[in-house]
């Protein structure tokens, strides 16, 4: 394998390991009610591991509250997974709001409308 495709692997491999440790910490960790409840859709890490941009969805609270929250207790899950990972840089956590399945549900609903208006004619 190319050292390059070897590199993207082994991005790719630590991302998901990040993501499925996230997951599990902040559903333990993390005890706020008022975070609602955060599901992980995609960790993207920088070349140099030194960063790791943590998409995330919520259920039952404002996305930017959400958002603060799990950016001020990032330093926290940083430590967590530095005791977890077997790794030499373990990065600093940045926590962005995923639109996506929102907007998504947004289009199908304006799909939804634009479609009975249509069999209405």
């Amino acid at each position: 394998m190319p050292r390059q495709a070897s590199t993207a692997h082994r991005i790719h491999r630590i991302a998901d390991q990040i993501q499925r440790d996230l997951s599990e910490m902040i559903g333990r960790e993390i005890r706020d009610p008022s975070l609602g409840l955060v599901t992980l859709s995609e960790v993207r890490l920088s070349p140099d591991y030194a960063h790791a941009k943590v998409y995330f969805t919520v259920l039952g609270a404002e996305p930017e509250h959400a958002q603060a929250l799990l950016n001020e207790r990032a330093g926290y899950l940083h430590s967590l997974l530095f005791k977890r990972l077997r790794i030499h840089t373990v990065p600093t956590l940045h926590f962005v709001y995923d639109a996506s399945t929102r907007d998504a549900g947004e289009m199908n609903e304006l799909i939804r409308r634009a479609v009975a208006d249509k069999a209405r004619d």
